[in-house]
């Protein structure tokens, strides 16, 4: 889940572009490990954000999951009764029955 960042936190996430032209560039990116994320200043204005990899799959999957509900929500406006299917009938059609779903259940 995407964490927000508290007052504090943002401000220990802010790092001055000039730790980067001192050479501290590894220590930089050793905190984006440690934190997820860290907000370049150049001339006291946000430069970049610095990302780690597990923050940046954090934010595709929450973008991933937000394109899907709004594409799901689009299509429920759309939709009439004559559109959806009992469960039995979709069973039915697909060749499932109560035993199939009661053995995938039994071994998860």
């Amino acid at each position: 889940m995407i964490r927000s960042l508290a007052a504090n936190d943002f401000v220990s996430s802010i790092v001055p572009i000039s730790r980067f032209n001192k050479g501290e560039a590894g220590k930089v990116f050793s905190e984006v490990k440690e934190s997820g994320i860290k907000v370049v200043l150049k001339n006291n204005a946000p430069a970049c954000i610095l990302l780690s990899p597990a923050v940046y799959e954090e934010i595709k999957e929450a973008l991933e999951d937000y394109r899907l509900l709004a594409e799901a929500d689009a299509r429920m406006k759309k939709a009439c009764a004559d559109d959806f299917v009992s469960a039995e009938e979709a069973m039915k059609v697909l060749g499932i029955s109560e035993a199939d779903l009661e053995e995938i259940n039994a071994d998860s």
